[in-house]
């Protein structure tokens, strides 16, 4: 059975463009609707936090498609601790989004050593919505972006100005920058983007094509 690593921020706050703090955490269909397909395709799911710490989940989120899958999802309550991961013992990562990725995974320095691995050794590298935020940490001691280069999609400008929520920063910019090769679909289609084992989704809408993709790479 092939082993997936899922990370999901443990925020619950962003600090916006303006300095006031606006509650967020991980949004609920892209961790739900990820889980279900890869667990039906065969694959074993690992959820893991910084600090283990257990997520929140984007309130706005919960709209009763997916509460009680929330409430009842084991991993959630006890994920592991991302700094303790073996990258050897997976087969892919996957990080889902919610604003949340932007306000820690951005910057986790343990999330930057595991990407790097899993992209050096050939390994699947997903990211979905604001999971691409995650990313960002994935700088060498060089300087180098691991995947500078590679063709990824993101939760879109446009998508963000739509959303109207001020943002410190745009994820798909910030990625562009650093020499990622950004496309985006019409708001809140689905769509996913493929680049070698570097899987990305757009928005929630993506979710399943997302995981659907992944599981098949896996397969």
């Amino acid at each position: 059975m092939k082993k997936l690593l899922m990370v999901v921020s443990g925020a619950d706050s962003l600090t916006l463009a303006d300095g006031t703090s606006h509650p967020t955490g991980y949004w609920a269909e892209e961790v739900v609707e990820s889980v279900r397909v890869l667990r039906e395709a065969g694959v074993e799911v690992t959820l893991a936090t910084p600090g283990g710490v257990v997520p929140t989940v984007d309130k706005v989120s919960l709209d009763g498609r997916f509460d009680e899958a929330v409430a009842t999802l084991e991993d959630l309550r006890a994920p592991a601790v991302l700094s303790d991961v073996d990258a050897a013992a997976f087969d892919a990562i996957y990080l889902p989004g919610g604003h949340g990725p932007m306000a820690d995974l951005a910057s986790d320095t343990a999330l930057g050593a595991l990407l790097a691995e899993f992209h050096d050794a050939g390994k699947v590298v997903a990211a979905l919505c604001h999971g691409p935020a995650g990313l960002l940490s994935a700088v060498r001691s060089d300087g180098t972006f691991v995947f500078a280069g590679k063709e990824m999609t993101v939760f879109s400008n446009e998508e963000e100005r739509q959303g109207g929520l001020n943002v410190p920063y745009l994820v798909a910019d910030r990625l562009t920058e650093l020499g990622a090769r950004v496309s985006a679909g019409e708001p809140w289609s689905s769509t996913v983007v493929v680049d070698g084992g570097l899987v990305t989704g757009q928005n929630p809408q993506s979710s399943v094509a997302t995981a659907e993709r992944v599981a098949s790479l896996l397969a």
